[in-house]
């Protein structure tokens, strides 16, 4: 079995080269995805919009289904991928999965592979052992990378590589593919070993001189109807906000004032900067990690928050403002998973 890579995103395409007459045939080359711990289906609209299609889809979470069925189609089966048999999942070229990551998470106390939750990607790999897809896409927190004092990433890759693939670790920020945000993650790829080709991260589509800024994501979004309630919040956490500048949090308030608090991660009352891009979106939390706008002083909506994950308009969330922050905050920003995608498929066309 291959020794798994754990590398920096390699920023070189090889190119192959086609003969002219067989391009038209290569762009309308079809490849279906089964899509594992698929959420709200961020980074299966990513591949879709790609040219990829998305044939069946697994997830948990019922608002997360709804949502997919709302924007995707009926082809997404609720319930624990524990209870999905082989059989079920139907023969594709790619199998896509974000396997749950609070476990991993460099926020939270990590237990990592002694966790039922964190034992979960198991599961992804006994379903691409069964259908042998051409590649598989895994992605994850960075806190993966350290967790279990890096046992974690090691066993992960080791287990995938056993079932007949090439795995590298490509830890990215999903700004440098052109997510207005600032979001750190891992991508697992693999490629299976008949294959002999070696796949290759691109080059990224940013860099931080032209990062795409919230200011830039948010603009006009004021005239999407749904999705961009307005919450309710305490009197006090305006009068926070009000001492806090543009890309600034809690350490920002003066410790004289009656509104200091401490001991706090770095979210809490987190304020956009109209100039950079967000910083990370997270899923859960109390009012003060909600994230709040630069120039209002209140939290942002959750299609402000949608936008600064590259969701386009007519992307319409179910559940309520809690379970749609949710499903946003644990989603793949489809904008930058895209480009990926996109050399995903040109690596296959030349096949």
């Amino acid at each position: 079995m291959p020794i798994a890579a754990l590398r920096k995103p390699n920023i070189n395409i090889v190119n192959s080269k086609v003969d002219k007459a067989d391009m038209k045939n290569l762009k309308k080359r079809v490849y279906r995805i089964a899509s594992l711990f698929s959420g709200s289906g961020g980074m299966d609209l990513g591949f879709k919009d790609a040219g990829f299609e998305i044939i069946w889809a697994n997830d948990v979470n019922h608002w997360a289904c709804e949502t997919f069925k709302k924007n995707f189609g009926d082809h997404i089966v609720e319930g624990s991928i524990t209870a999905v048999k082989d059989e079920d999942v139907p023969d594709c070229e790619i199998i896509l999965g974000g396997f749950p990551c609070q476990d991993f998470s460099m926020i939270w106390k990590r237990m990592g592979l002694k966790t039922d939750r964190g034992n979960l990607y198991r599961q992804f790999v006994r379903v691409v052992l069964a259908k042998q897809p051409k590649m598989f896409v895994a992605e994850n927190v960075r806190g993966l990378l350290s967790a279990n004092k890096g046992k974690a990433v090691t066993q992960i890759v080791n287990d995938f590589g056993e079932a007949g693939y090439r795995v590298d670790v490509y830890p990215i920020n999903f700004a440098d593919y052109g997510a207005p945000q600032l979001r750190q993650r891992v991508l697992i790829i693999g490629v299976r070993n008949d294959l002999n080709k070696e796949f290759k991260l691109p080059a990224p589509t940013h860099t931080p001189e032209n990062y795409i800024t919230a200011r830039e994501a948010l603009k006009g979004v004021e005239k999407i109807s749904f999705n961009n309630e307005n919450q309710n919040i305490a009197p006090s956490t305006v009068a926070k906000l009000r001492l806090i500048p543009p890309g600034g949090n809690f350490t920002d308030i003066p410790k004289n004032s009656p509104h200091y608090v401490k001991g706090m991660i770095s979210h809490v009352y987190r304020r956009l900067h109209p100039d950079k891009p967000s910083t990370t979106i997270i899923a859960g939390g109390g009012g003060g990690t909600w994230g709040y706008h630069y120039k209002e002083n209140r939290p942002l909506t959750n299609r402000e928050r949608a936008r600064l994950f590259g969701y386009p308009d007519d992307f319409e969330f179910v559940g309520s403002i809690a379970e749609v922050r949710r499903q946003i905050g644990n989603s793949v920003p489809p904008a930058g998973i895209k480009p990926i995608a996109r050399a995903i498929k040109k690596f296959l066309d030349e096949l």
